[in-house]
Order: C-alpha cells, then sequence, then structure tokens
C-alpha cells in the first residue's frame, strides 16, 4: 500500500477516514482499532494481527495503568463524600461579597478538586450541580458562571494527581512524580489568571455578577467556623502529593492512598454505604474500561501510523516551518489545539505523542516541560467546542434556562485566558520546572 500511495496521500486518507467516522458516529476505539488494523494489514500483511495483539499486550503489563482505576475511583468517591457541598459553603461565606466572587471561589473550588481527584469531570458536574444554580439565583451572567466552571472544572488533568499525566509518563518514559511536580506552577497560574479575568470583568461590569447583599454576608465567627469544610482537602491532597514528592510511595501507591482518604472523608461527612461504594465501584468500571479501549486502539493506532514512515514525514514538515524550533513547537500546539475540538485527549495523545516526541527531542526542548504544554492543550481541549467534554458533562446538569448555545458561547474569553498562561510557561518554562527540580 505504502508502495502505492504516498505518505502525503496516505496522512490524508487515514486521518481522513478517522473523522469520517467519528462524525457519523462510531465510538472511537472501534474507529482507531479498525483504521489501525486495516491499513497495517496492506502494510505489512498478516503479521499485522500479531503486531498489535503484542503492542495491547506490552500495554497491558505497565504497572503504572494500575493508577488510573485507583484514581478514577477516588474522584467518584469524592463526588459523593459531601466534600464539594461543605467546600463551596465555605468559599460562599468568604468570597460572595466580592463582585465577581462566587465565580471566583467556584475556580477556587474547582483547584482544590483537580488536587484530590485526577479526572476532570468530576469538578464539572459537582460545580454544575451545586455552584451553577447558586450563581444564577444570585443573578450572575450565565455565561460568565459556565465558562469559569467549564475552565477551572479541566484543571484535574493539570493540577497531580493526573491521569493524563500517567499515561503522558508511560509513553515518554519521563519521571511521573517529576510531572506530577510540574503541573503545580501552571496550575495555580491558570487559577489566578482566570481569577483575575473574572475579578477585574466584575468590577468594571458589576451586573456579570454581583457581590451579596451586606445584609446576606457572614461574620468572623461564621467564616472562620466554615473554614474546618478545609481540613478533609487538605488532608487527601496532603496524603497523596506528600507521599510521591517525600519519596515514600510511588504513584500507584499514592493513589492507593488517596482512596483511603476519600473513604475517610465519606465517613466523617457520614456519607460512606455499601450504597455510595457500590455505585462508585460500577461507575469506574465503567469510565476505566472505557478509558482502556481507547489507550489500547489508540496505540494501535500510532503504531499503523509510525509504520508507514510517519516520522519521516512529519520531521520534514516541520524542517519547512519557518521559525526554527519554536515555529516548531507552535506548530504542534496548533495542530493539538485542532485535535482537541473533535477527538478525544487520550486519543490524541497516543495518535501524535510518537509522532511530536522525537522532535521535541530533536529541537532540545525538556520532555517534562514539553509534556505541561502538552496537557494544558488537552485541558484546554476538554472546554473547546464541538466536541469538548467538559461542555457535555454541564449540559447534562445544567437548569432549564441554559441552552448548549449558552454553554459553547461561554468558552471563549476562558481560552483566550489559558492561551495566555500556556504562552507564560513557554516565555518562562521555570514556572513548570522549577518545582521539579528542587525536588528531585
Amino acid at each position: 500500500m505504502a508502495d502505492a500511495l504516498s505518505i502525503e496521500l496516505l496522512t490524508l486518507l487515514f486521518f481522513g477516514l478517522l473523522f469520517l467516522f467519528i462524525m457519523l458516529g462510531v465510538p472511537l476505539a472501534f474507529v482507531l482499532g479498525g483504521l489501525s488494523v486495516i491499513f497495517l494489514y496492506f502494510e505489512q500483511g498478516p503479521i499485522a494481527f500479531y503486531l498489535i495483539a503484542s503492542k495491547m499486550w506490552d500495554l497491558m503489563e505497565t504497572s503504572s495503568l494500575i493508577a488510573i482505576p485507583l484514581y478514577v475511583f477516588m474522584a467518584m468517591l469524592l463526588e459523593r463524600s459531601g466534600v464539594a457541598h461543605d467546600l463551596y459553603r465555605m468559599m460562599h461565606l468568604w468570597w460572595g461579597g466580592l463582585r465577581g466572587g462566587l465565580a471566583i471561589g467556584t475556580v477556587g473550588i474547582c483547584t482544590i478538586f483537580a488536587a484530590m481527584s485526577g479526572i476532570s469531570g468530576a469538578a464539572v458536574v459537582t460545580m454544575g450541580t451545586i455552584a451553577l444554580p447558586q450563581m444564577l439565583k444570585r443573578g450572575y451572567d450565565k455565561r460568565l458562571a459556565l465558562g469559569a466552571i467549564n475552565a477551572g472544572g479541566g484543571w484535574g488533568i493539570l493540577i497531580p494527581p493526573s491521569i493524563l499525566m500517567v499515561l503522558y509518563a508511560l509513553i515518554s518514559e519521563v519521571s511521573v512524580g517529576q510531572l506530577f511536580a510540574a503541573g503545580v506552577g501552571p496550575g495555580l497560574l491558570l487559577f489566578l489568571l482566570v481569577s483575575l479575568y473574572i475579578g477585574i470583568r466584575c468590577w468594571f461590569q458589576p451586573h456579570l455578577g454581583p457581590a451579596m447583599p451586606k445584609e446576606e454576608r457572614a461574620d468572623w465567627g461564621e467564616k472562620l467556623r466554615a473554614l474546618s469544610a478545609v481540613l478533609l482537602p487538605v488532608f487527601i491532597i496532603f496524603i497523596v502529593l506528600g507521599a510521591i514528592f517525600g519519596g515514600f510511595a510511588t504513584v500507584t501507591e499514592a493513589a492507593a492512598v488517596g482512596v483511603f482518604g476519600a473513604l475517610v472523608a465519606s465517613a466523617v461527612n457520614r456519607r460512606l454505604s455499601w450504597g455510595v461504594i457500590t455505585v462508585s465501584v460500577q461507575r469506574t468500571f465503567r469510565l476505566t474500561t472505557l478509558i482502556a479501549w481507547i489507550v489500547f486502539a489508540a496505540h494501535a493506532y500510532s503504531t499503523a501510523y509510525t509504520a508507514m514512515g510517519a516520522e519521516s514525514f512529519i520531521t520534514g514538515i516541520t524542517e519547512q516551518i519557518p521559525g526554527g524550533k519554536w515555529g516548531a513547537l507552535a506548530f504542534m500546539m496548533f495542530v493539538l489545539f485542532l485535535l482537541g475540538m473533535v477527538l478525544d485527549p487520550v486519543g490524541i495523545m497516543l495518535i501524535t505523542l510518537p509522532v511530536f516526541l522525537p522532535l521535541v527531542a530533536a529541537h532540545g526542548f525538556d520532555e517534562v516541560w514539553f509534556g505541561i504544554l502538552f496537557v494544558v492543550m488537552m485541558e484546554i481541549s476538554y472546554m473547546t467546542p464541538p466536541f469538548g467534554f467538559n461542555l457535555f458533562y454541564l449540559r447534562s446538569v445544567a437548569p432549564p434556562g441554559v441552552t448548549m448555545k449558552d454553554i459553547y458561547w461561554s468558552v471563549g474569553p476562558y481560552t483566550a485566558v489559558e492561551l495566555t498562561g500556556l504562552f507564560l510557561i513557554v516565555l518562562f518554562p521555570a514556572i513548570a520546572l522549577w518545582l521539579p527540580q528542587q525536588i528531585f
């Protein structure tokens, strides 16, 4: 097949069919796996079936994958533990008196949730259920409130622990611990930038995020008592990240410790029951199985594209891009941004990384630093139309008055803010690299 068609035509056919079948509604795992088998068969003959099976077997033997169901289970438990309700009440009391304060507080809760869970959907669904109706009731602009939840919810894959970082480390063979440490600075930077955007905009346009009336604000005693809501989340974050950064546990072992912390949080809030555990386990199995099949299929897809000569093709393209290594980096970020609008982040990772990582090494970029840029772009992909996952998570829990059009239009300013954060990380690599250099 490679002899009959050039790599350019093969690339067009390979990705064209991918997008066609996705648009037709075929599940991503079937599209990736099916195309990889067909193209590899015409490329290498019947041995292609053995090649794909052996690749899947190698992937299944990777111990780092055990961390994924554990982090998912932890997130599912936290979603039902009552921690989010207590956190929102605390943020409501402390920030409600400021213009845009409820939105800033919601973003803060998303940041804390990101440091507890490792997946994106947990914070979006929880804050969409708890915070969104309260903000709308207080007269907040729909798009401002929706965008805040959408943006903050995506940080679950950037602020450690992060399932996507585990997968990136698996493919790139860099340290998961270093990636986790590198995600802290960029995560806090994005929280600061989004909070500044909300605060500044609501200061000049008070009707977008009105402050609570003075008679409804809490006194200092009530505020201080509400701070106890932070103790359980800080406990979970401390035992998970402290175990990793302190060298007491691997990422997988720390995930198990995190599950224990989530069980403790549920028990303390009197939400722990067999029903909660059963539902959490069932949802964990469903989500983990979905991730696993996409990982296996996308791994086969990237293997097929590499076998067709993708590496030399992409390298040739980047050599023609003006701007040297920075032009190549901009090209890779642009490709990720476009793919993020239509593909699952795990699929994007396993399709692009085998091609991008050799370019990263060739241009002398730090792979941990590039991993953070990659994850930030994937976080942006969670919130960008038409197929950003957070958009549909939010739609599933939004009040009746919120339309899909509102959700789509809400992401524009927040996407610009997060791209600004990405530019700052490119300009000042120490934002990502300082902490891992200090710890490791």
